[in-house]
């Protein structure tokens, strides 16, 4: 009985080791995985498949990419589709943007679609713009023609994606700017805002004359105008702002040239006191030397008390003297 106990536990034993054997030769050789790529025309050895294991490539993703590029009718060879999964890109969307662009007659090799996803870049969504344009619509854009009115001015560019450049072309970012370039420069070449609003296809046409797009990563079909506004009249503004800054200007050389004038009068002011500083001096020389004589001196006396005298009777109290009629 114990024996048998021994031989049915060691037979359990072995059977759960088959099992757990079975389970992992199944999962290191994915059987299904191998046949549907054998009955779809890409086939793949058993032995590479073990390979993708052992690399921690997942078959099931490659070689679904590889049967889908068979039967669109492109050879993308196997080992291509597992470098670019072990260098990071993603191989099902480049599969399809290369199936894409094959039914558009658009030429995408592998090897720049798997340059342009390894950029970065959705290669799908690249492919699909190539065939369904995209419309960019750049924001207000704000410019002054040479009569000083500002005009606003909202335009629609339709571009599509330019494979060749997509790799290390610029974005949408610049083809904006560029265009917002654009406008500002022929609506402020423009004589009056009036023709522009007359003939807003002008702006379209000097941009697109400018290759705009060159060194981006799209292809500008078309640039539409959708809005144009009139804005302030900055050109009056300015002259009104000039006009403020010459009067301060001016007042600030008259208060200048006011300055200069009190100065000056101080400057007089002090060397009248300083003359008069110098009579009695002069007159005790004269004195000396006989020049002038004692009733000179009071008959001087005498004018400067009657001119005293005629200075306080003309004083009316409040700092002004009367006017002295003519006689």
């Amino acid at each position: 009985m114990f024996g048998f106990e021994i031989g049915l536990t060691g037979g359990v034993a072995l059977l759960l080791l088959l099992l757990v054997g079975l389970m992992f030769i199944l999962y290191l050789v994915p059987i299904p995985l191998w046949i549907a790529a054998w009955a779809s025309g890409a086939y793949v050895g058993l032995f590479t498949l073990i390979g993708m294991r052992l690399r921690r490539v997942p078959p099931g993703t490659v070689v679904t990419a590889r049967i889908s590029s068979v039967k669109a009718g492109l050879d993308i060879p196997l080992n291509d589709l597992e470098a670019h999964f072990l260098a990071g890109g993603n191989v099902v969307r480049v599969v399809n943007a290369m199936i894409s662009a094959d039914k558009a007659n658009i030429a995408l090799p592998f090897k720049r679609a798997a340059a342009i996803d390894l950029a970065g870049r959705d290669v799908l969504e690249a492919v699909k713009m190539s065939v369904i344009p995209k419309v960019i619509e750049t924001p207000k854009i704000a410019a002054v023609a040479k009569d000083g009115i500002q005009l606003c001015a909202v335009s629609r560019v339709t571009v599509r994606t330019n494979i060749e450049r997509l790799v290390g072309g610029a974005g949408e970012e610049t083809v904006i700017a560029r265009v917002g370039e654009g406008m500002v420069s022929t609506i402020g070449s423009a004589l009056t805002h009036k023709a522009v609003l007359e003939n807003p296809d002008h702006i379209s046409k000097n941009i697109l004359s400018k290759g705009l797009d060159a060194g981006t990563a799209y292809e500008i079909l078309s640039i539409d105008i959708a809005d144009v506004n009139v804005g302030e009249n900055i050109g009056a503004k300015l002259q009104i702002d000039q006009a403020d800054a010459d009067k301060q200007i001016a007042q600030a050389k008259a208060e200048e040239r006011r300055a200069m004038a009190v100065a000056l009068e101080q400057e007089m002011r002090a060397r009248v006191v300083e003359a008069e500083a110098e009579v009695p001096r002069a007159m005790a020389e004269a004195f000396r030397q006989g020049n002038l004589g004692i009733m000179d001196y009071y008959k001087m006396k005498n004018v400067q008390a009657d001119t005293a005298m005629r200075d306080a009777i003309g004083d009316t109290g409040d700092g002004h003297r009367a006017a002295t009629p003519r006689q």
